[in-house]
């Protein structure tokens, strides 16, 4: 027998068997009242979109008190999306409330006394979620700064210290540039579009366009959604409860309460935590501009170190 015609036998002989296993098999499902389970009977409507729906849109809004043209159909649709977006990320979105419950009680004076309009503490929320993350870019901090425009604005950036993740200094830094932004365009929703494009990025748009404000400028999506990030956040924290949002104090993360210490000598920071009767680790979460084991300081140089108050 050749080995191709014995192939052919082996292949008929497995169909046969195949078929009379799947006939008596389901002959014992009728005979015990059983019928074969369809993949639609399984199949049931989803837990998270059971109680979803369309929300209303605001009749107004404002960024930094410049009201949006809701006018303007793309406007409206633009808002829409994040809006709902936002509403319906549940679990992002909750832990934006957490952790700005600890951070904005640092953030928003700064802002005040730098002449900066509280909305753009939403700003920090959308580009780090108030996270000491790092972009693909090389961005770093709440701010997500780089490292040329941290050091521009006075950051001190190095193998021991970086500022970027400094929630005081790193806003100071976002400050300074926001202030020289709304010196060229003397609008802040410009201001906000241009921290994520950039000011000369933004200047070229309008200039090439012909426009002279951000709603009537076709931009790239991430630029183009960035404002109305910023909206719908700042428009979920002013009413979550429209937002199906049940946001419970008790729930939200305390400030830290910090002591404070200045730091003149070169330092293990393992070895000087354990003198201040603390962790390395609680260390580094109170510090997090702190970026080795331990720094070196130089004749006049000097360093504020954060520490926690009793437990």
């Amino acid at each position: 027998m050749t080995d191709s015609k014995f192939a052919l036998y082996i292949s008929i002989a497995s169909l046969v068997t195949f078929l009379i296993v799947a006939f008596f098999g389901n002959q014992n499902r009728i005979e015990n009242n059983q019928k074969p389970v369809m993949k639609t009977e399984l199949a049931t409507e989803p837990i998270a979109f059971k109680n979803a729906k369309t929300i209303p849109l605001p009749e107004k809004i404002d960024l930094a008190g410049e009201e949006v043209p809701l006018e303007i159909a793309d406007v409206r649709e633009r808002l829409d999306k994040e809006l709902h977006i936002n509403s319906y990320w549940h679990n992002n979105t909750i832990f934006l409330f957490k952790r700005a419950s600890r951070w904005f009680p640092i953030i928003e004076p700064i802002l005040e006394k730098n002449g900066i309009p509280d909305d753009f503490k939403y700003l920090a929320l959308i580009e780090s979620g108030l996270e000491n993350v790092d972009s693909y870019a090389g961005a770093a901090g709440f701010w997500q700064i780089l490292k040329s425009t941290g050091r521009e604005y006075g950051l001190e950036i190095n193998r021991d210290v970086d500022e970027r993740y400094h929630p005081i200094l790193s806003t100071e830094a976002a400050c300074k540039y926001f202030k020289r932004s709304y010196e060229k365009f003397g609008d802040w929703t410009l201001v906000a579009a241009s921290y994520n494009r950039g000011m000369r990025g933004m200047q070229n748009a309008l200039d090439h366009q012909k426009v002279d404000n951000f709603y009537d400028l076709l931009l790239n999506d991430e630029t183009s959604r960035y404002v109305f990030r910023i909206l719908a956040i700042k428009q979920i924290f002013e009413s979550p409860e429209d937002y199906g949002l049940n946001i419970i104090k008790e729930h939200l993360y305390e400030p830290y309460v910090y002591r404070y210490d200045t730091i003149r000598n070169s330092t293990d920071w393992v070895d000087y935590a354990k003198e201040q009767k603390t962790t390395y680790k609680t260390l580094r979460i109170y510090n997090p501009w702190i970026q080795d084991k331990d720094i070196s300081i130089g004749r006049n140089e000097y360093y504020i170190v954060s520490l926690p108050v009793g437990n």
